[in-house]
């Protein structure tokens, strides 16, 4: 299994919590971007920086996602892709895309999108608080145990 992050937008709290745990579980984890990161020196964590460009750093996960392999992304397309190709994806709030839930969540996405180009302001992301951080940490463990059973 291997942890990969759509890092452009993925806030530092919660890179810094897929730190601890790629070192804790062994597990790799590649934070894939178009800019440069600085990691912590692992042997279980690197920074893949792809070239700018819209959806580059999702399509480059996309292209290497392994069945079983874990993807952080808030971007919902790209959770779909993963969970349509067998592996699992949870957003930096703590919700983990399924294949129940994906449908929805690009459906919404897709109504706030018309939404917003017909000119009707929809509200935004809220700053992400300890409790998303919290909600983020308790779903990777869950997640990390349930692998650490299989």
């Amino acid at each position: 299994m291997h942890i990969w992050v759509d890092a452009d937008a993925c806030p530092v709290a919660i890179k810094e919590i897929l730190y601890r745990a790629a070192v804790r579980s062994q597990i790799p984890l590649t934070l894939v971007a178009n800019k440069p990161l600085n990691v912590p020196r692992s042997p279980f964590i690197r920074a893949l920086q792809v070239e700018r460009g819209f959806d580059v750093a999702d399509d480059e996960i996309a292209q290497r996602l392994a069945p079983g392999d874990l993807v952080i992304t808030a971007d919902v397309p790209l959770a779909a892709a993963v969970v349509a190709r067998g592996g699992h994806a949870i957003d930096p709030r703590g919700e983990r895309y399924t294949a129940e839930n994906v449908r929805e969540h690009l459906a919404m996405r897709d109504l706030l999108a018309k939404l917003r180009e017909t000119g009707v302001q929809t509200e935004g992301t809220a700053p992400l608080d300890q409790a998303d951080r919290k909600r983020f940490a308790d779903q990777l463990d869950r997640f990390l145990t349930q692998v650490g059973k299989a």
